[in-house]
């Protein structure tokens, strides 16, 4: 049984967490529960994203607390505590456990082949061994991706032309997580053309980022590319990346609106709610084995122009005309 009292719910969804029994009693259908194990905190983004998958859900007849109960757990990027909830979900014989991020699924997958899982936000789900392709996953395995390998050419790509006189890149990357290892060749394949030195700067936890890099900014004319993973989620490398002066480019919008210089990467708010369908049909009988495995159709370039102006650097125009959101 799941020990609530350790766990952070999102209790101002509506219903988002546990309902009052006499709420359920008065309906007539089977209550169907789904646990969310997330990688990353409770904040207003992964609220955001709950509100966005519960909307999705609305449309497709699951109501909170009438005939759907969703459960979220929180790790902050705490791979230990992730593997402990991924046990006790799988434990709580839950209809549908969703996975948010690499380490998440990984997880879950360690715990269970035979409960049904729909990942989110995960990174080249083929390469990690969760699933045996995209159009046929198979097992008990299917979801939607964020990034493919050959984001890693991009990142490095659109950061150069946000900051030409960069020369050394690192890649701010965990790893532990499979995928990063593809952002990284990417980024080492497009780096030749580029005249640019790429290197990989590898944190296991958040006490190694400051240290990892304070020692890189050594290094002028350098730059970052930050991996999607939790661990590089929050504030702390984009308060190093000003204090260092360091370009760097981000995967998610929310990174250049917390102030960071660029970010390129999925519209994680429209895959939430495309993820409803998927958690209706298997709630309806479908097999995940027989839900192709989807992959992003929308992606957000976000250019922060206080951050360029504190670097010193000028938006080229065509950068600036690609920008779905320009921050002032």
């Amino acid at each position: 049984m799941l020990d609530l009292r350790r766990r952070q719910f999102i209790t101002l969804l509506g219903g988002a967490a546990a309902w009052p029994r006499a709420a359920r009693a008065q309906q007539g259908e089977r209550m169907r529960r789904i646990i969310v194990l997330m990688g990353i905190a409770n904040d207003a983004e992964a609220q955001a994203r709950a509100m966005a998958l519960r909307e999705g859900l609305k449309t497709l007849g699951w109501t909170m607390g009438r005939n759907i109960q969703i459960d979220y757990s929180f790790a902050d990027g705490d791979a230990e505590r992730m593997r402990v909830y991924a046990k006790e979900a799988v434990a709580s014989g839950a209809d549908l456990i969703l996975a948010v991020t690499n380490p998440a699924l990984q997880a879950v997958r360690n715990a269970t082949r035979s409960q049904p899982i729909l990942f989110l936000q995960v990174s080249d789900p083929v390469g990690g061994g969760f699933v045996e392709s995209l159009a046929h996953p198979g097992a008990n395995v299917t979801g939607f991706t964020n990034f493919e390998p050959e984001m890693g050419g991009k990142w490095l790509q659109t950061l150069k032309e946000m900051a030409p006189a960069v020369e050394h890149v690192a890649v701010v990357l965990h790893p532990e997580t499979s995928a990063h290892a593809g952002f990284l060749r990417t980024a080492e394949t497009a780096s030749i053309a580029l005249g640019i030195k790429v290197t990989s700067l590898g944190v296991h936890n958040v006490n190694e980022i400051e240290p990892a890099i304070t020692q890189f900014a050594l290094m002028p004319k350098g730059g970052l590319i930050v991996a999607p993973h939790p661990l590089t989620r929050g504030k702390l490398i984009i308060d190093l990346t000003a204090h260092h002066r360091l370009p760097a480019i981000y995967p998610f919008a929310f990174h250049a609106r917390e102030g960071g210089l660029l970010a390129y990467g999925i519209d994680q708010l429209d895959q939430w709610r495309s993820a409803a369908n998927y958690v209706d049909r298997i709630l309806r009988g479908t097999k995940p084995a027989d839900l192709p495995v989807q992959q992003p159709t929308k992606y957000e370039l976000v250019i922060n122009l206080k951050t360029a102006k504190a670097l010193g650097l000028d938006v080229p125009p065509m950068l600036f005309g690609r920008a779905d959101e320009v921050i002032e």
